[in-house]
């Protein structure tokens, strides 16, 4: 992937697919998931995430609610990321993609498709959509809830 890294069209073709495809978009009413709503003070993004452990391993996140392009698909793409990864190893990699939207050095490895948002972080106005989702799964995984 990392030859596609400096191509916008490529980039912009993963946001819209996730956009327009969303991955786990849904909200289970299993009680063995936790959940965390979050809304943003400055646009439309108002969604809820939702995570199922299992023995220290993320066995399921979904999410859904009102949100816009930005916000769809970075969190669309952190369930797919995340799933199947420890706590610890997805506190490093929410840890990567902070670090990416913050304009610093961050593995494009680890990152995969999440390197699309690799520039949200030169308009500081996205930052909060490209980020809502991975800060409810940060909070659901320190263990905070709604």
């Amino acid at each position: 992937m990392s030859n596609y890294l400096n191509d916008p069209l490529f980039l912009r073709q993963i946001i819209m697919d996730h956009y327009e495809y969303p991955r786990n978009h849904h909200l289970s009413d299993d009680p063995g998931f936790k959940s965390k709503h979050m809304a943003a003070d400055s646009c439309i993004d108002d969604i809820k995430v939702q995570v199922k452990l299992d023995h220290g391993t993320i066995e399921a996140i979904e999410f859904d609610g009102v949100a816009c392009t930005i916000s769809t698909a970075s969190t669309s793409i952190m369930t797919e990321l995340l799933k199947g990864k420890s706590v610890d190893e997805a506190l490093a990699l929410i840890d990567e993609y902070n670090a990416m939207i913050n304009l610093k050095p961050f593995s494009q490895e680890h990152l995969k498709e999440a390197v699309a948002f690799q520039n949200v972080g030169k308009q500081a106005n996205r930052i909060g959509c490209a980020t809502i989702g991975w800060r409810a799964m940060e909070a659901l995984l320190k263990g905070e809830q709604e």
